[in-house]
């Protein structure tokens, strides 16, 4: 009887050992603690790579306005810029493998509040008060909201986590929702070129668009990359995967992709708008990226839910007022510059201009409208007199033109 109950047993109980092997990686008990680590890794990379691209700003600039002849890699502020550059990289890489990828995301609007900051403060321009408050009151505004949307974001984030083990990582890749929403942005990604590349429709929303999709593919294998090389230095080796290795191509691709348009769009476009709408259009397709891959809202009740929700939508609204106040530059007037020209000395090394520069123009020589000056800066008119032979008592003009036949 004994001998005959046991497989029974056995057998009952091993479609519930099976389910629980398949439900383990969602029921893991999340920790706040990591929770928070990945969201100060996240900040403190984006504000040090703002620091570090501001820095290497700096270095152009102070190149652009002196008369070194050394090239910006060789300068010591461009390559201080570059290694910030690499730690506030590898700070957001590293923050992916320990919280949820639709609250990592949205943390890069940090990088846009501290740009706006180190502008404000290193500005060098003279200003009125009244001119500061229309200029940089919605800069302010901008910024308290970020602050305020960022908060919520870490408050109320996804708590849903797992270990980015290849197993869980397959099991996801080949899921119907996945596969249903990859089927999606496809479709979605193939119009949007054909319009662009066929149809000339060069506007920044389609062109941001094609980055937004690409941008949720990368920052999905972000995660598997960065959490299976957490894994692996915790003892469990994931690195001899074929899946570390595919989602490690794809996360390159569309990297290399995503700056190609992104570059595209920079060239048509100014700078500020593509921050906001680009940091709108790739946060919303990240975030539904990662709760359809990684299911990161599974479980979650409606309050944390909205509020989550909420606190995207008012780091939009402070992103937006960040950038639509930035000021455009201004193009400058073609000009010709006298040292570029080559074996041509420089004359106002000895203090002697070749031409006054007037109403502070970069204008130089004939390309400068001269209808609205002043009579004192026209040019004189000399009498031209044709040189006469043979004539006596007659003065010598002080300027004589000579007549020449074709055939000399």
């Amino acid at each position: 009887m004994e001998g005959g109950n046991s497989p029974s047993l056995q057998l009952q109980q091993l479609p519930l050992a099976t389910a629980a092997v398949s439900v383990q990686p969602h029921t893991d008990s999340f920790s706040y603690k990591e929770n928070l680590i990945g969201a100060l890794l996240a900040i403190f990379g984006h504000l040090v790579s703002s620091i570090a691209l501001n820095l290497q700003k700096y270095s152009h600039i102070r190149l652009a306005g002196s008369k070194d002849p050394r090239a910006y890699f060789r300068t010591k502020t461009w390559w201080s810029g570059f290694l910030l550059l690499l730690l506030g990289e590898l700070g957001v890489f590293s923050s992916y493998a320990f919280a949820p990828l639709s609250l990592i995301v949205p943390l890069s609007a940090v990088s846009v509040v501290a740009s706006a900051i180190i502008g404000i403060i290193f500005i060098k321009e003279k200003w009125k008060p009244k001119e500061f408050l229309r200029r940089y009151v919605l800069s302010f505004v901008g910024c308290g909201l970020a602050v305020v949307g960022t908060y919520l974001l870490v408050t109320f984030g996804p708590n849903s986590h797992e270990k980015m083990t290849a197993e869980n990582i397959t099991r996801h890749l080949v899921s119907w929702p996945f596969l249903l929403y990859m089927l999606v942005e496809i479709i979605v990604f193939c119009l949007l070129l054909y319009f662009y590349k066929e149809r000339n429709a060069n506007y920044i929303v389609i062109i941001l668009l094609l980055v937004a999709l690409l941008g949720s593919m990368t920052v999905v294998t972000v995660k598997a990359v960065a959490g299976m090389i957490l894994v692996s230095i915790q003892g469990t080796l994931q690195l001899d995967s074929p899946i570390f290795y595919i989602m490690l191509v794809c996360m390159v691709a569309t990297a290399i992709y995503q700056a190609t348009f992104l570059a595209q769009a920079s060239q048509l476009y100014d700078s500020a708008q593509i921050s906001s709408i680009g940091y709108i259009l790739s946060t919303t397709a990240a975030i539904s990226a990662g709760a359809t891959f990684y299911l990161d809202f599974m479980g979650e009740d409606v309050l944390h839910i909205c509020m989550f929700a909420l606190g995207c939508l008012i780091a939009f609204l402070g992103v937006f007022l960040i950038t639509r106040n930035r000021k455009k530059p201004v193009p400058f007037e073609p000009y010709i510059s006298m040292d570029a020209m080559p074996g041509m000395q420089n004359m106002h090394d000895k203090g002697i201009a070749v031409q006054p520069d007037l109403k502070a123009s970069f204008s130089y020589g004939a390309l400068e409208n001269n209808d609205s000056m002043p009579e004192i800066y026209t040019p004189a008119t000399l009498p031209i007199v044709q040189e006469q032979h043979g004539s006596k008592g007659v003065s010598a003009p002080p300027y004589r033109v000579l007549e020449h036949s074709k055939k000399e």
